[in-house]
């Protein structure tokens, strides 16, 4: 898609934000659940709802122009090594 959109100007990113406290993963109300689950990452935390969209907004902006075409991972590390596509 970024080839095909690159020249009407458009970029092309994706984010994936690892486990993240939403309806979505109710199950990290469960303090064993949570801190295994925060155990995974870098920081040793579980990431809130802000530090995603911190990540998002920057490729939505109009800094990030020649960016186009790529995944960022915003999981705290949990996934280096792992190829999860």
């Amino acid at each position: 898609m970024a080839e095909e959109l690159g020249p009407r100007g458009t970029t092309v990113n994706s984010v994936r934000p690892g486990v993240v406290p939403t309806d979505l993963n109710p199950w990290l109300a469960d303090p064993v659940a949570r801190e295994r689950t925060a155990g995974l990452s870098a920081p040793k935390r579980v990431a809130e709802v802000s530090d995603i969209a911190d990540v998002v907004a920057f490729p939505s902006s109009p800094d990030s122009r020649r960016i186009t075409g790529q995944h960022l991972d915003a999981t705290g590390g949990a996934a280096l090594g792992v190829n999860l596509l």
